[in-house]
């Protein structure tokens, strides 16, 4: 069977190296982040967002944990705001964003909203360098998840095809299990 998180990872590693430039727009407790930390290793950058300290707090142990190299900054703040962090026009050869809620947290109302969801990767995706790639990870097992899902969907179907790449993976017989999303730039 396919492990949908392996298969990201597999995305993000045809684009993303040594010295690179990564963000990751919803760290959660980091697991993402500490990965792309240690793919552009010391010499890249990563740059992680979240609305609650208590990821701040979680991610930081966790990088501290598993040895990554001092190349992120922790930034409390939502994910649509990205572009005011990620400055001077700088490039960057990869994004996660993986939405819905914090795990773990408890309070499953504190989620990722279609009203900052869609600005942030539209944010994101004027982020992305050449032969870059954009990663989104939709929940669609809560009510705001399968609605920035079907947002997303629309939305990516409206893109031009031969500025970006866009794919979609699910599983066809599991509609309510996890999905993501791939905008890779030409």
């Amino acid at each position: 069977m396919v492990e949908l998180l392996d298969l990201q990872k597999k995305f993000i590693l045809a684009h993303l190296g040594e010295g690179d430039t990564a963000v990751d727009f919803t760290m959660g407790n980091g697991y993402d982040t500490v990965f792309l930390s240690k793919t552009v290793g010391p010499t890249g950058r990563v740059i992680a967002f979240d609305i609650q300290e208590k990821a701040l707090v979680s991610t930081e142990q966790n990088l501290r944990k598993n040895g990554c190299p001092d190349n992120w900054r922790l930034i409390c703040a939502s994910h649509d705001r990205a572009n005011e962090f990620v400055t001077g026009g700088e490039k960057i050869k990869a994004g996660m964003f993986n939405l819905g809620y914090l795990p773990g947290a408890g309070n499953k109302q504190l989620t990722t909203k279609r009203s900052t969801t869609l600005p942030a990767v539209q944010r994101a995706m004027e982020m992305l360098g050449e032969n870059a790639v954009l990663l989104v990870a939709v929940y669609p097992g809560h009510p705001e998840g399968a609605a920035e899902g079907r947002e997303l969907t629309e939305y990516f179907s409206t893109i031009s095809r031969f500025k970006y790449s866009i794919s979609q993976f699910r599983m066809l017989n599991s509609p309510e299990s996890p999905f993501f999303m791939i905008i890779e730039t030409k």
